[in-house]
């Protein structure tokens, strides 16, 4: 638990106005998180933190890198993350959010706890296909590629389709042709 303290941010000694506050994001970081995609990293967060008397307007300035497992050969490699977020805090009666971007807390909240709001950045920034960077060029080559396979039950049936326009009555042949020219 002392850990995650060293995340919070003592909101209600503040004054109206403009506050920076500085972190360092390391393995211990991501131990706080039970998470298999990060374990490891070092970032450092920027947090810009604007009080008023009904909000809190944050921006969040994340840089550094982070430990990732390559889906292709299994080897590590640093991944960099670079992001700005803004987030904001409504002063209100009870906690509530209201959108990915701004939370409801209550107004005598004594501090906030950034943690899990600079964990959920960095866990938007991974890609979904985590590849090692030697394998970036060769990766791109094949995305313009289209290759399509049929199975045999696919061709059977392309077959027997064909067969079957090819066996229709010519009565109805020549009614085809009719609504064909319309």
């Amino acid at each position: 638990m002392k850990q995650v303290r060293k995340y919070e941010i003592q909101i209600f000694k503040l004054n109206a106005g403009r506050h920076d506050f500085e972190f360092q994001l390391d393995d211990k970081f991501f131990d706080l998180f039970d998470n298999e995609i990060v374990s490891k990293g070092k970032l450092t967060a920027n947090v810009s933190l604007n009080k008023s008397e009904t909000m809190i307007q944050t921006v969040f300035r994340i840089k550094g890198s982070v430990e990732l497992e390559c889906d292709r050969s299994l080897d590590l490699f640093d991944f960099p993350i670079d992001l700005e977020r803004p987030f904001i805090y409504k002063l209100g009666n009870e906690h509530e959010e209201l959108s990915e971007e701004v939370v409801v807390i209550p107004r005598d909240t004594q501090q906030l706890n950034v943690a899990s709001i600079m964990f959920e950045f960095i866990g938007l920034e991974i890609p979904m296909k985590k590849l090692h960077p030697r394998f970036h060029d060769e990766d791109d080559d094949n995305e313009d590629e289209v290759i399509m396979i049929y199975s045999s039950e696919e061709e059977e049936e392309m077959k027997e389709n064909q067969e079957n326009e090819e066996s229709i009555d010519p009565r109805w042949a020549s009614l085809k042709k009719l609504k064909n020219k319309e």
